[in-house]
């Protein structure tokens, strides 16, 4: 089951690499991480667009999640970027999410700041709209970004995940963060019930408690899913905790009867619901937030506005011209993509020259790295 599972995968993925997805790593924590991202068709780099965090689940990865959780038609149309980290090995091989372990040092909520930040140098993101979601594992490491990253992470969804009794004691949210959990009753790897063993959260415990943190309403509204397809052995229905702090809320899909699954996914690993699509419901509930909304604070600027190109568009040459003499640590250059094309080194700021005589034609970012801030600057190369 696994061995097919995984050629579908790869199979799907390769289709997407040829498209929209591209590979990545960065240097986080002394270790070389991996990512996926996957390039909306409607993304163009000329304004602010969300971005997602999809993590997969133990013993999965992000190729794998990209095609159980598959939010690519909907970011296609909804135009949001979506993200797929990779966790690192544990001792038997498998890959995690160092969030109820207990034994690794691995620091994923570092981790996922770092590329976060690198992203912010390379695709124009809207900061207000950053998200994660994530399967099983993936959704308790997105309750651990609520907890620890809430600076950065606007909103969090859980599909089959919880967090341990330890974490959710010590966590202390700044700010009302708006949580989303769908979980099945049927759920054997991540009970419903919890499981005092692993000290895993009972559900209701930890709606309860994101209730609290958020000051909703303690009752929720119950609306029943239509069940459409009722041959899919369970029923859902949908909890909604509302008027909480800054309008957050807290929402529920209860899965009564459903396995330890994706909602809606196209590969059924157990009894999975038909009735809704998760991915669906998350970025509908996703897209109702801002963190500047949610947040008394202002979110931090990264991207500078003081380098001017020209020509542009460009033909063999191209000036990045600012008043800031400032030195200049990093110029890179990207496509429209997002993938590295170039890197320079200079040392004066003030004024620096490229050639641009072997670009191929299109649009490009020139990202200028320079003290403590960075400055992006849209760039065509005309066709011969």
């Amino acid at each position: 089951m696994r061995i097919l599972y995984t050629l579908i995968c790869l199979l799907f993925a390769a289709s997407l690499f040829a498209q929209n997805l591209v590979q990545g790593t960065i240097q986080s924590g002394g270790l070389t991480r991996e990512y996926l991202v996957y390039v909306p068709t409607a993304y163009t780099g000329n304004t602010a667009t969300p971005l997602v965090f999809n993590l997969h689940g133990y013993s999965s990865n992000n190729l794998e999640q990209a095609f159980y959780g598959d939010f690519s038609a909907l970011a296609d149309t909804a135009n949001f970027l979506i993200v797929l980290p990779n966790g690192t090995l544990d001792g038997q091989g498998e890959r995690f999410w160092n969030t109820f372990l207990g034994n690794s040092n691995v620091d994923d909520v570092g981790f996922i700041r770092d590329l976060l930040d690198t992203l912010q140098t390379t695709y124009n993101i809207d900061a207000n709209r950053v998200y994660s979601t994530g399967m099983s594992n993936g959704g308790f490491m997105s309750y651990t970004l609520a907890c620890e990253l809430n600076d950065r992470i606007t909103a969090i969804a859980s599909v089959t995940g919880s967090m341990i009794q330890s974490r959710l004691n010590a966590c202390d949210p700044v700010r009302p963060v708006p949580v989303m959990e769908i979980h099945g009753t049927a759920d054997n790897t991540v009970p419903y019930n919890g499981s005092p063993l692993a000290t895993f959260v009972a559900i209701p415990a930890l709606l309860d408690a994101w209730v609290d943190f958020n000051h909703c309403n303690p009752t929720p509204s119950i609306t029943q899913v239509p069940n459409t397809n009722p041959t899919d052995g369970c029923t859902a229905e949908r909890q909604l905790f509302s008027g909480g702090d800054q309008g957050s809320t807290v929402e529920h899909y209860k899965i009564i009867g459903g396995g330890h699954t994706w909602p809606g996914a196209a590969f059924n690993i157990g009894v999975t619901n038909q009735d809704f699509n998760a991915c669906k419901e998350i970025w509908r509930f996703f897209s109702q937030y801002r963190l500047d909304q949610l947040s008394e604070t202002e979110t931090p600027e990264s991207l500078g506005t003081n380098w001017a190109a020209f020509p542009n568009p460009a033909q063999d040459h191209l000036v990045l011209q600012s008043k800031d003499q400032r030195p200049v640590q990093r110029v890179q250059v990207f496509d429209a993509l997002g993938r590295l094309q170039q890197t320079l080194s200079p040392s004066a700021g003030g004024q620096i020259s490229i050639e641009t005589a072997n670009w191929a034609p299109g649009m490009y970012w020139v990202v200028i790295k320079q003290g403590g801030s960075v400055a992006r600057v849209k760039v065509v190369k005309a066709a011969g």
